[in-house]
């Protein structure tokens, strides 16, 4: 991964999880919970928003934050394999929140320190909601994961099929790995709180998101998202 790809990284990354926990609007178990997802949703757009514009600004090619949106195909996206993975049952996607705020919000800090003005700062704009957005994922990650039997089992089960997601998160860079050691820690503190077994550090993780290489999931994500910029170009609101 080259450093000038960083914020195409970021933003697809954001503008992917925005539209998965999208889904959940009007579907949430409760209204408060509804309103919270949907909230960090929009967040997560806002923030996609700027890491698309300086994207397609540093690639000079004319291009704007939507034509990156809208305008191509699922093996030019670099998100991270993780936030296209399926919402599941409330349990998947509150571990897939949580597994990503853990690393978001320490990476952002890191980079809102950056030596190119731009990025740090977007980063230290954006780190500001997501240190809501990890102390709210963290909050529900360990209530449900220490509640009834069920809501244990569901938990359990959403961070056994997650995990093997998560390494990819620190192959961005040297940096990105530097802060492998610190996130375990926090999510194995975490997981003792939740009465949850961590799986191991060193288990086998996926990878080939930042490079282009995805699930099949994100195909339907991107179908759905773009029918409406893809069959009417030009159009506008």
């Amino acid at each position: 991964m080259t450093d000038r790809n960083l914020p195409l990284i970021l933003g697809d990354t954001t503008l992917i999880l925005a539209q998965r926990l999208a889904a959940w609007c009007g579907k949430g178990p409760t209204l408060e919970e509804d309103m919270a997802t949907t909230n960090t949703a929009l967040d997560l757009l806002g923030q996609a928003r700027l890491w698309l514009s300086l994207a397609a600004e540093r690639a000079g090619k004319g291009q704007s934050e939507d034509d990156l949106a809208f305008h191509r195909d699922a093996d030019e996206f670099r998100n991270f394999l993780l936030v296209e993975q399926p919402n599941g049952t409330y349990a998947d996607t509150i571990t897939r929140q949580y597994l990503f705020d853990a690393w978001h919000v320490l990476y952002l800090d890191m980079i809102s320190k950056h030596e190119d003005a731009a990025r740090a700062e977007i980063a230290a704009k954006a780190v500001k909601e997501v240190r809501y957005h990890r102390r709210r994922s963290r909050d529900l990650f360990v209530r449900l994961g220490d509640g009834t039997p069920y809501s244990h089992q569901l938990m359990q089960a959403a961070l056994d099929n997650l995990w093997p997601f998560s390494g990819e998160l620190f192959s961005l860079d040297a940096a990105s790995k530097a802060l492998h050691p610190l996130w375990l820690d926090n999510v194995a503190a975490d997981c003792r709180d939740a009465s949850l077994a961590m799986p191991p550090a060193q288990a086998w993780m996926q990878s080939g998101g930042i490079t282009g290489r995805h699930s099949e999931h994100l195909g339907y994500i991107l179908a759905e998202m773009q029918v409406l910029p893809r069959n009417f170009v030009g159009a506008k609101w």
